[in-house]
């Protein structure tokens, strides 16, 4: 198509970046808009404009007259999104309304096209998934929202459909692709977790093929159901079977589909045809890339306190353990822990070590006292991630041991309150935070107090990438604690 002026909302993500740069190479001029919650400035694109901000704000950022819209600019984590609804809300209700307005409005002048991202979990189940989470609600709305607003008014529009995105620039951590999860783990040496049953298929689509297909529904598409997706359904006991290894099955989840319908009948009338495959793609990357260390299935945890003295924190741990029979977790505690009466944690895979005197000064004494315990069961097991669970003694003790052993730290806060802490415990605190490769905040209030102390960018819920392997255990852990308050 001829050169144009192109507005690309999430021009700094995964599938975003991509597009921007092919782009870019075909002389258009592209604007991004991006409020950096999942993208990167190192994914910026020699060639194009950058404007840092929430889509809500497009009207005042975007002040240029536009010939093409893609809205990629919104939430995209499925599982994830139940642990934070009102993010979701935020990026793909109350963004996505304002860009609705500025491509209304925008069309008041010259014709505007609007290419919207949809979700292909709107297909999955038979259709019922889009009540199975936040996300797949949302997107759903928003599809029959851009769908009734064109037709109604007459304005330029086209809605598509992705299916698993995997390729050049994916994402890690808390809002990464499944794929790139995979990869992590394998180079890291962990065993791959994939969610009960593992039965559930989905179709696996290069970003290349997304981007090749995005371009010819921009130019010639009109109206709904362009799907976007790669040829062959695929378990994911086989993807994680091609990477080798290991397999650690989770338990299942509520918003995790079984099935998700292919439809790209409407794409392909456009002439696009995905011509690259998963299997192949995978085969490529484990024949380049050695995979790491073989590591156990274990855990090393560091608490102050742990059953029978409990709160929620260590209940959700304890009932986590239950629900992962394969794995070992280690957990080192306080001496004062084990005088208490109250309930044992009976999990069969749970080896306690406790120290200190069994008086109120172990917690003091704790990042003293665990660490020669901590190097002791480092020299005789290879730990997957070492998890401290509140940002406290404990934390300090596992940094130590991080730094000693180069094991990932995960801090997850639980019920942890920052509102009245003295100046010393913030400046401890905000240390911990710091130094954590992942720390995981439950609720977005304690999530605002640890990002003020500990004066790092936002992540929503989550400071740093952290490990594949720990995030997926993290996720576990917090859908727990977030269905224990119910």
């Amino acid at each position: 198509m001829e050169a144009q002026t192109i507005l690309v909302t999430g021009g700094a993500g995964f599938v975003g970046s991509n597009l921007v740069a092919r782009l870019v190479q075909d002389g258009h001029r592209v604007i991004s808009l991006d409020n950096y919650f999942a993208g990167t400035r190192e994914a910026h694109v020699d060639g194009a404009e950058y404007r840092d901000g929430h889509t809500k704000d497009i009207a005042t950022l975007i002040p240029e007259s536009i010939d093409i819209i893609f809205h990629l600019g919104e939430y995209a984590r499925v599982e994830q999104s139940v642990l934070e609804p009102e993010v979701v809300h935020d990026l793909n209700v109350v963004g996505t309304a304002a860009v609705i307005e500025f491509w209304r409005a925008a069309n008041s002048t010259k014709p505007c096209k609007l290419v919207y991202a949809g979700s292909s979990t709107k297909f999955g189940d038979g259709g019922t998934t889009p009540e199975t989470s936040p996300y797949a609600k949302t997107k759903a709305e928003n599809t029959i929202q851009v769908r009734d607003i064109g037709e109604k008014e007459k304005l330029p529009y086209a809605i598509t459909y992705f299916y698993n995105v995997y390729g050049t620039g994916e994402r890690t951590g808390v809002y990464g692709t499944v794929i790139r999860w995979f990869k992590e783990m394998y180079l890291r040496g962990e065993p791959i977790t994939i969610v009960s049953p593992g039965t559930q298929t989905r179709n696996f689509t290069h970003v290349d093929d997304v981007v090749d297909a995005l371009i010819r529904v921009a130019e010639k598409g009109e109206g709904d159901e362009f799907g976007i997706g790669g040829n062959r359904a695929y378990t994911m006991l086989e993807v994680a079977h091609l990477f080798g290894g290991e397999v650690v099955m989770l338990p299942p989840r509520t918003s995790n589909r079984m099935t998700s319908e292919l439809h790209t009948e409407k794409t392909r009338t456009l002439g696009w045809t995905p011509v690259r495959d998963l299997a192949t793609h995978i085969i490529e990357f484990v024949t380049t890339h050695p995979r790491g260390e073989s590591k156990e299935q274990r855990v090393l945890v560091l608490s102050t306190t742990f059953c029978p003295v409990s709160g929620p924190a260590e209940d959700a741990l304890c009932l986590l353990m239950h629900k992962m029979p394969s794995v070992k977790f280690d957990i080192i505690t306080t001496a004062v822990s084990g005088q208490s009466t109250g309930p044992l944690c009976t999990a069969p895979n749970a080896s306690i070590y406790r120290v200190g005197l069994g008086n109120r000064y172990d917690k003091y004494f704790f990042p003293f006292l665990s660490i020669p315990t901590a190097l002791r069961l480092h020299r005789a097991h290879r730990y997957l991630f070492v998890w401290s669970l509140f940002a406290s003694y404990a934390a300090l003790a596992a940094l130590v041991f991080r730094s000693v052993s180069r094991v990932p730290l995960l801090v997850t806060l639980a019920d942890q309150s920052f509102g009245r802490l003295s100046r010393t415990r913030r400046l401890v605190s905000g240390f911990i935070m710091r130094h954590a490769d992942q720390v995981y905040a439950q609720e977005s209030s304690q999530e605002d107090a640890a990002l003020k102390i500990a004066r790092r960018v936002r992540m929503h819920r989550s400071l740093g990438h952290g490990d594949a392997f720990a995030n997926q255990i993290r996720y576990l852990y917090a859908d727990i604690l977030r269905t224990s308050r119910k």
